[in-house]
Order: structure tokens, then C-alpha cells, then sequence
């Protein structure tokens, strides 16, 4: 054997190695990346957040190598099934109309969904009937709850997000309303603060932040969860991916028994709402 010739024939496993590392897979993580505290961009313009976090961890129990991507949210779930991306953690909810596309993990935080207002607006003297109300199993009581919000409501319009569980509920429930939907939360904040429109509606976690710098802006009526609004936020993937969803289900229940997907929660909302 020339010397020229085993030389090739060494570098032939060495080569395979190298291309093996190469084209280990990439699991590519869509996120919005303007909705703090889940998913938001620091000063510096990095992506942070309770997710950022979140989706380190559970790629780091799955063994999987993984990079989030800032996606506008109104994008998102097309961009997943066009296989641009391959998940996607970006406070989205659970529900049946987004199940019928693509798949979910089990849910990794449960949110209750609240009204907002400013404390001379619409709702700021509200007062509930009801401490929660639970849409997977609405008795009176809570379907006349819904039907005094909607009264009061009625002639105003309610800032929401766009393509979400709470626009769904709005519009379905607040009839006599205005609706108006937003690419980005901060958007509707600041046309809530400047009175151009009456009442936000979206996830208490994400007004917790926006409340303590923002004093005049006050929730108000019961927290609502379940049903149209979702069973639970969680990782979405597309159907055709049940290895990619089951190592996401893993590593989330692996957080929840030993306590770190609570501590995390805590961090970043300042209160446990681990999807136990």
C-alpha cells in the first residue's frame, strides 16, 4: 500500500465523524419576542424571557440542539408548518382550532386571562359577581357574569392581540363591542394608556410587569380560564413531528417533578403557575 494511499484510507472515518457532527439536527424555536415576561428583547436587543429560559432547559434535557428565532406572531404557526421552524414557545395556548393544525406538549403554565383598564375608565369601578370563572363548565352564575361584562361593554372597544384564544372570546362573548386587534401587546397598551381605546384584554402574567410601572392601569372582573381560551400554554410542532413532541412532554414533566419549572415561573412572574 503506497504511503499516499493509507493516508486517504485514515482520514476516510475521520472525515465520516466530521460530517456526521455537521449535520447533527438544528431544532429551530419560534418565538414572538414581544410579550414580557414570556418572550421579549432586552436593552442590548437579545432575546430574554421566562421561554428564552425555559426553552434552554428543556433542550438541554432532550439532549437537543436548539435556536430560537424572533418571529412576528401573526406568522408564526404558517412559518411552523412551512417548516421554516420546528417548535414554537410563545405563550400559546392549547386549543381546539390550533390542534386541528398542528400539535402541542403538554402545557408547561396554565394564565388566567383578565380585563384591563385605566382607573377613570370603563371598568375601573367594576365589581364581580363571581372570583373565577372556569369556561370549560360555565353554571349560571358565570354565564351571567359574562352577560353583565358584555353589557357594560357594549358601545366600547377592547384592544386584543390578533389570531389569539382571547380575540376568539371577544368576539364571540362581547357582541355588542368594538374589537380591535394588534400585531404586538405593547401597541395596545399604549392606546389604552392615551384613550384610544376603552379596555385591553390578555393574560394577567403579562399585565403583572405592565402594571407595576404603569400605575394607572388597573384589571378588573373575574379571571377566566379553560375552554376557548385555552387549556394551557405549550410547545407547538408540527403533527408529523410525535418524536420531537414526546421529548418536549419529557423534559417539561421532568421540570415539573423536581421543582424547577416552578422556581423558574417564579423568576420571571413572581408566582408559581407551573402547569402541575
Amino acid at each position: 500500500m503506497t504511503t499516499g494511499l493509507k493516508h486517504l484510507l485514515l482520514a476516510i472515518p475521520l472525515c465520516f465523524i466530521g460530517a456526521a457532527h455537521a449535520q447533527t439536527p438544528v431544532v429551530k424555536i419560534a418565538t414572538e419576542g414581544a410579550y414580557a415576561p414570556y418572550n421579549f428583547k432586552n436593552a442590548s436587543g437579545k432575546l430574554v424571557g421566562f421561554e428564552i429560559d425555559l426553552a434552554a432547559e428543556l433542550c438541554k434535557r432532550a439532549t437537543l440542539t436548539c435556536e430560537v428565532h424572533e418571529q412576528a406572531w401573526d406568522g408564526i404557526l404558517p412559518s411552523l408548518v412551512a417548516n421554516k421552524y420546528d417548535a414554537v414557545m410563545a405563550a400559546m395556548n392549547i386549543t381546539d382550532k390550533r390542534e386541528a393544525v398542528i400539535n402541542f406538549s403538554r402545557p408547561y403554565v396554565k394564565t388566567p386571562i383578565r380585563f384591563v383598564t385605566t382607573k377613570k375608565g370603563t371598568g375601573a369601578e367594576y365589581v364581580s359577581s363571581v372570583t373565577a370563572i372556569t369556561l370549560e363548565d360555565v353554571d349560571a352564575a358565570e354565564t351571567a357574569e359574562i352577560g353583565k361584562l358584555a353589557k357594560l361593554l357594549a358601545g366600547k372597544t377592547i384592544g386584543v392581540q390578533a389570531a389569539t384564544a382571547h380575540e376568539a372570546f371577544v368576539k364571540e362573548y362581547m357582541k355588542g363591542a368594538t374589537i380591535k386587534s394588534y400585531d404586538k401587546m405593547d401597541n395596545m397598551i399604549l392606546d389604552l394608556t392615551a384613550g384610544r381605546i376603552d379596555v385591553g384584554y390578555t393574560s394577567v402574567t403579562f399585565l403583572a410587569p405592565i402594571l407595576k410601572k404603569t400605575p394607572d392601569l388597573v384589571e378588573f372582573g373575574p379571571p377566566m380560564t379553560g375552554g376557548q381560551l385555552g387549556r394551557g400554554v405549550a410547545v407547538g410542532v408540527r403533527k408529523t413531528d410525535v418524536d420531537l413532541q414526546k421529548k418536549f412532554t419529557t423534559a417539561i414533566e421532568g421540570m415539573l417533578a423536581d421543582g424547577s419549572l416552578s422556581a423558574l415561573s417564579v423568576k420571571w412572574f413572581g408566582l408559581d403557575i407551573s402547569a402541575k
